[in-house]
């Protein structure tokens, strides 16, 4: 990082990462490991849980009360992918909290990140696909509620589709879901965003970015967000282990570049969601999480990224 810029601000609690069955896929302790590779280049926040009444905004108050009271059925957690113990129960209202803590830093100041979050499959009614609750959806509906917003634009560029996110706001004129993904991944039944972009198998970084910018420049000027809410999932990378995509490490910081730097042109704050990111070697994940926080964060002060 350049060393000019200060350190980026990222809510973090130790909560973020909890225990999981033995040899489970999922890659938990990357949310330990990324504020170890950001190292100073982040000033650590400490988030609030959400309250319920937050969670029922959006999800349905009996499936809230299972999440909270840790009996969530068992078809509902093979469908989520993992139990929800009660460190998990836990764990949902802490991220969502980050997610809408880091909006309002960003309403303030610019730019943020929530060092976890972006769970973006969770219905109002179940959760799925290593989501339990929708942080994205809790914390734009809370924004709204307080009045502090008007109009929010989720940017989901993680390589599933958002579709939880998308069935929550379908219909509203105030939240507008865009969703670039690749097509033949999970989840098979996509749902409707506002703004769908299907990506073919291998989409590369020069293919990638050119799609991108132009999405994001008519997203900016027909909707005209007060902020957006981005989800920045690196599992587009080429070595992901779920991903269907191509980008490189470079590739990815441009992307992470070209999201704030549009925002930042348009005067609209943005606060970051980490996404997915998976494979067995956590460091690796991390440093991809890191790489692109980096690069947003210098996009947005207008310097160029040092990876």
């Amino acid at each position: 990082m350049t060393p000019a810029l200060p350190p980026l601000p990222l809510f973090h609690a130790p909560g973020y990462a909890v225990r999981l069955p033995d040899g489970h896929g999922f890659p938990m302790d990357k949310y330990t490991a990324l504020p170890r590779r950001l190292g100073t280049d982040a000033r650590l926040l400490a988030p609030e849980p959400a309250p319920r009444k937050w969670l029922e905004a959006v999800h349905c108050p009996d499936y809230v009360a299972a999440v909270l009271e840790a009996r969530v059925p068992p078809p509902i957690e093979r469908r989520i992918g993992f139990p929800v113990t009660p460190a998990v129960a836990m764990r949902t209202q802490l991220v969502a909290g980050g997610t809408h803590a880091a909006a309002l830093h960003a309403l303030e100041h610019g730019w943020c990140a929530n060092g976890a979050g972006g769970s973006h499959h969770a219905l109002p009614d179940t959760g799925a696909g290593y989501c339990v609750t929708n942080d994205l959806a809790i914390a734009t509906q809370a924004l709204l509620d307080e009045g502090r917003v008007r109009r929010v634009l989720i940017v989901d560029l993680d390589v599933h589709q958002g579709d939880g996110t998308a069935v929550i706001f379908a219909g509203r004129a105030d939240v507008m879901t865009f969703s670039m993904h690749a097509d033949r991944n999970f989840p098979v039944r996509k749902a409707r965003s506002h703004r769908d972009v299907p990506l073919p198998d291998g989409t590369g970084d020069e293919a990638y970015l050119a799609v991108l910018g132009p999405e994001l420049d008519a997203l900016l000027e027909a909707h005209r967000p007060d902020i957006i809410l981005y989800q920045a999932g690196v599992d587009v990378h080429t070595e992901d282990r779920l991903g269907r995509l191509s980008l490189t490490d470079a590739g990815l910081a441009a992307r992470d570049a070209l999201v704030a730097g549009r925002a930042r042109a348009a005067g609209v704050p943005m606060a970051v969601t980490l996404g997915g990111g998976y494979g067995a070697d956590i460091e690796a994940i991390a440093a991809r999480h890191a790489l692109a926080l980096r690069a947003g964060w210098a996009a947005w002060n207008g310097a160029a990224s040092g990876g």
